[in-house]
């Protein structure tokens, strides 16, 4: 119960700051890869401009994410945490769908590291994808910080960005 409380209640962007202190330095290769299914119409959940899975495509997956340096580029993508949203599967942390009115994030699965690192709700699974857990969308790039619409204005950045 207070891991659930502390993971829907702590202010995402304070969360990423604590992640970026405590990153460890290592190196980050690719992992493996997988091969794309295309979905069934409907099955993809393309609402944040998200990426459907491609037949035959395929997608490299990571375990890690790289170091964070000031040369490092992240990604902040738009992405739903409610149900029948485009983030698939209720998030990792409580196993819960949550409403994009409220500031959320997921992280890459390196810096996710399985919750360790920062108090955040979901995982951006870097590992798999193209099924129904995933929404059929390809698995995340490695620095990647999925944010909820609440977040989006509470930086000022406009959803087309």
């Amino acid at each position: 119960m207070m891991k659930q409380v502390i993971c829907s209640t702590v202010f995402p962007l304070l969360c990423i700051l604590l992640l970026f202190l405590s990153v460890e330095a290592q190196i980050c290769s690719p992992s493996g890869k997988i091969k794309g299914k295309t979905p069934s119409p409907g099955q993809c959940n393309q609402e944040n401009n998200s990426d459907c899975c491609k037949d035959g495509k395929w997608y490299t997956t990571y375990k890690c994410s790289p170091p964070v340096s000031s040369q490092m580029k992240e990604t902040l993508t738009l992405n739903s945490f409610e149900r029948d949203g485009d983030g698939g599967a209720p998030s990792e942390c409580d196993n819960q769908y949550h409403s994009d009115d409220v500031p959320m994030v997921a992280l890459s699965t390196g810096w996710y590291n399985n919750g360790k690192r920062a108090k955040v709700v979901d995982e951006c699974d870097s590992t798999m994808g193209c099924d129904s857990d995933h929404d059929y969308q390809p698995p995340c790039p490695n620095n990647i910080v999925d944010a909820s619409k609440a977040v989006w204005k509470a930086l000022g950045m406009p959803e087309n960005d």
